[in-house]
């Protein structure tokens, strides 16, 4: 586990980074705390996180690329932060439960996260199917563009957190059952 450092006691730049999440955020998540060891790997994903707000994809859509892309990665954190996230903007438990198995009610959210799972799984290769469904459905090519930029964000942060081991410091997310087998994609 990598040292989660203490914003109250960091120095220099990991002290910069830690009091701008601080006040961004409202907290110091421990993922942040191990990430300052290298203030430029913490000071590069906070910038690239900041480019991408306000961008055209609403928060939800944010919120459940970054869900089914810690659950394809394993990251037990960032499922908990996220799911934990996603309630705090409404999305329901079953919303949450659907989203990490590439699921929706919604043809267009449904579209978009098959199209991660295809985009994470193949590691950027995406077949052309899943690209034209994804415009199909109503989704624009700079809409794509910014699924692509969530997905390497959380890759970033994913991958992070499998080195670091921060202890969690959000709700665990509920397991998925027995019951909600995923669904292969056509």
């Amino acid at each position: 586990m990598y040292a989660l450092l203490d914003p109250q006691t960091a120095t220099g730049a990991a002290k910069d980074l830690l009091d701008a999440t601080q006040k961004q955020l409202g907290r110091v998540p421990n993922l942040y705390r191990a990430m300052a060891n290298s203030p430029k790997a913490l000071g590069a994903y906070l910038e690239f996180r900041g480019a991408l707000q306000g961008g055209l994809l609403d928060n939800a859509m944010c919120e459940r690329i970054a869900l089914l892309t810690a659950q394809l990665n394993d990251c037990d954190y960032c499922v908990a932060a996220h799911s934990f996230r996603g309630t705090k903007l409404g999305l329901s438990a079953e919303d949450l439960a659907k989203t990490r198995l590439s699921q929706s009610n919604s043809p267009q959210i449904h579209a978009a996260l098959v199209f991660v799972e295809e985009l994470v799984k193949g590691r950027g290769v995406v077949s052309a199917s899943t690209h034209d469904a994804l415009l199909g459905v109503g989704w624009t090519v700079s809409e794509i563009g910014e699924m692509v930029a969530h997905v390497a964000l959380n890759v970033f942060s994913n991958y992070f957190k499998q080195i670091a081991h921060p202890a969690l410091d959000f709700p665990a997310a509920p397991a998925l059952g027995k019951a909600t087998a995923p669904v292969a994609h056509a």
